[in-house]
């Protein structure tokens, strides 16, 4: 028989999951799509990453399902779609190193480990992230960030350029940056006004307008201002 004090920690461990449950409104499966509540495979899929907007499931690189569009799955991001900068990461020069083994490449303090012999895939090697100053060793740890993200790109100016300008900027090293997963998806697709990280403050949102300066994105007058005021902190 279960005693009174068994029962009352297991109500307590449900009650504790009921906030993690509740977040969990986007299921990315090990395939990478994205399934939102109305989707007709969100209760089948059981193994998943939860995000807790469709926005960040798109940007950590998720995709929508057939027949779950990005208007019906979330007003907000009516319009967007990943598939617009490109399908995945790019390999413009062919070598096998497509722009997420590139960036790790690029960024690892040490000389990366590759998974076999023909170099394509990188595995180890020693990356400080801009987000925390912690080292991370194991390249599966890591996402590749889009210090601006591309959604927020689509809604300030980037809806309007050609497909090739999307991909380049999808795949531009300096918008990409080696950090810890969960960061990256805590992030999703918000700007310095509504995100910041826990560490490098000052290197994220410098970097963040050199970006929109190359680009010539144009952010409303409110987070323009915003911007301003962070790095005018930063400076002082």
């Amino acid at each position: 028989m279960v005693s009174v004090r068994c029962r009352n920690l297991v109500a307590v461990l449900l009650l504790g999951l009921v906030p993690v449950l509740a977040q969990a409104t986007v299921k990315q499966s090990s395939s990478g799509l994205c399934h939102p509540p109305h989707s007709p495979w969100y209760e089948r899929t059981t193994t998943f990453t939860a995000y807790d907007s469709l926005d960040a499931c798109l940007a950590a690189d998720g995709r929508l399902p057939d027949g779950v569009s990005v208007a019906s799955a979330d007003p907000a991001d009516a319009g967007y779609r990943r598939s617009a900068f490109g399908h995945g990461w790019d390999d413009r020069d062919g070598d096998c190193q497509d722009s997420r083994a590139e960036a790790l490449i690029a960024t690892s303090t040490t000389n990366v480990r590759f998974a076999d012999a023909d170099r394509c895939r990188v595995v180890t090697g020693r990356w400080v992230s801009p987000f925390t100053g912690e080292v991370i060793q194991n390249a599966g740890d890591i996402d590749i960030d889009h210090v601006v993200p591309l959604v927020w790109a689509w809604h300030n100016g980037a809806s309007e350029w050609s497909r090739d300008r999307r991909e380049a900027f999808a795949n531009d090293p300096l918008n990409l940056w080696p950090v810890e997963a969960s960061l990256n998806r805590s992030k999703g697709g918000r700007g310095p006004d509504e995100w910041m990280p826990p560490a490098g403050e000052c290197q994220y949102i410098s970097r963040f307008m050199r970006i929109l300066i190359k680009y010539d994105l144009k952010p409303p007058e409110s987070e323009a201002r915003a911007f301003n005021r962070l790095l005018d902190t930063c400076r002082g």
